[in-house]
């Protein structure tokens, strides 16, 4: 099979995978570019997977940067572009259960694809499109099949991440999981736990953000993959009833893949969010939004939208709730018009601030003029004050005198 027009991101490499073949070496695109290129997806980055060490490498090209050298690759720097080729190798000793104790170069291209996860991931392509196929990767792929390279549980075993992208990949392609791939992950799962909850989170992120996350849920449930995950294992049956959704179309960022989990399990408490988003370690600019959307969203639910919970949500998390609460199928107003119309947006936006109370008012720094400042805030926000600095001073006064 051969390529006739490549995406425009592979053009500017093929001059480097060209220099290595002069040199007498081998040089492919690899990975995941080349299946999304066969599918006809869009690609964001190009692997290339040389025969030539990384000795050779650098002796071939004047600019190049050691990023890794240790597995073999080396960027290589063409007119301002860098460009990672790694050396064919072999790996052997997976104590980790994720990285191999040793690497080996080694010459031939075979031995460097029978290492990878999934025969859809071990295809080479030549700079002219030309595709080299030695596992039935484009079978699979008219197939539509997720397969290990060989023997399943070896490949678990040398990294037990490939079950989460197995799943993660059943949603991002919306394809099946071949059986005897499918009962590795069954016997294996409990490998899970020796790998870093970051890296699980990154795949458990973006099955949810995948073009069918329904059937990545589904193998995630049936494989038990579930229980070896960060504060799931007990909540079973929220995530049958989150997998049964059949249009996920109005999930399209990790915001809202989160709000949605956390909604289905019924995590909605603000410390109850933290807590369960921070042993997924996501980050808090990220837990932040998703606790802002879900008290929109509950307010959505109980019909309860009120001008200040709008005003302290913000904009983004306003969109979060909305869109999550599209998917939950719950009916609910144009948020978005309704912040729109707030008469303020910005604590800075109030046409007053502490030191004009204190000069006007004559309210003394403390807890009594931080009071006064959020009732003037709410009082604006709610359209029962004119955001006019005299208006403001009336008001404050009067609230003064009420105590």
């Amino acid at each position: 099979m051969q390529i006739k027009k490549l995406p425009s991101l592979f053009e500017p490499a093929r001059p480097v995978l060209q220099k290595i073949e002069q040199a007498g070496f081998e040089a492919y695109f690899v990975g995941g570019s080349v299946r999304d290129t066969i599918l006809g997806d869009a690609i964001h980055d190009i692997d290339i997977a040389t025969s030539a060490y990384p000795s050779e490498i650098k002796a071939i090209f004047k600019k190049t940067v050691d990023t890794g050298i240790q597995h073999g690759t080396v960027m290589i720097l063409d007119h301002g572009t860098g460009y990672e080729t790694t050396t064919f190798r072999t790996e052997s000793g997976y104590q980790d259960y994720r990285r191999p104790d040793q690497v080996t170069f080694v010459r031939s291209l075979k031995d460097d694809l029978k290492r990878r996860d999934f025969t859809i991931n071990a295809l080479a392509m030549k700079e002219d499109g030309t595709i080299i196929d030695l596992f039935d990767g484009l079978g699979d792929l008219q197939r539509h099949l997720i397969r290990a390279v060989g023997d399943p549980e070896e490949r678990f075993h040398e990294d037990a991440l490939r079950m989460m992208r197995a799943v993660r990949f059943a949603a991002k392609l919306d394809f099946a999981i071949d059986p005897a791939t499918q009962r590795g992950i069954e016997d294996h799962g409990e490998l899970l736990t020796k790998i870093a909850v970051e890296r699980i989170e990154v795949e458990f992120s973006k099955l949810l953000l995948g073009i069918n996350p329904k059937r990545g849920l589904d193998y995630f449930l049936t494989t038990d993959l579930y229980r070896y995950c960060p504060r799931l294992q007990h909540h079973y049956q929220a995530l049958v009833k989150l997998s049964q959704h059949q249009d996920w179309s109005s999930i399209t960022n990790e915001a809202e893949a989160w709000l949605a989990l956390l909604y289905s399990l019924q995590i909605t408490g603000q410390s109850a969010i933290s807590s369960f988003m921070k042993d997924w370690k996501l980050s808090n600019a990220l837990i932040s939004l998703v606790q802002h959307a879900m008290t929109v969203l509950l307010a959505i639910q109980k019909d309860q939208i009120k001008p200040m919970m709008l005003f302290n949500a913000g904009r983004k998390a306003i969109l979060t709730a909305s869109q999550v609460a599209e998917f939950e199928e719950l009916q609910h107003p144009d948020l978005l018009a309704m912040n729109d119309q707030l008469p303020i947006h910005d604590r800075h936006d109030l046409a007053i601030d502490g030191g004009a109370l204190i000069r006007h008012a004559s309210i003394q720094p403390g807890p009594l003029l931080g009071k006064v400042m959020n009732q003037l805030l709410a009082l604006v926000v709610e359209g029962k004050v004119a955001n006019e600095e005299p208006a403001l001073l009336q008001e404050a006064q009067d609230l003064i005198e009420k105590g």
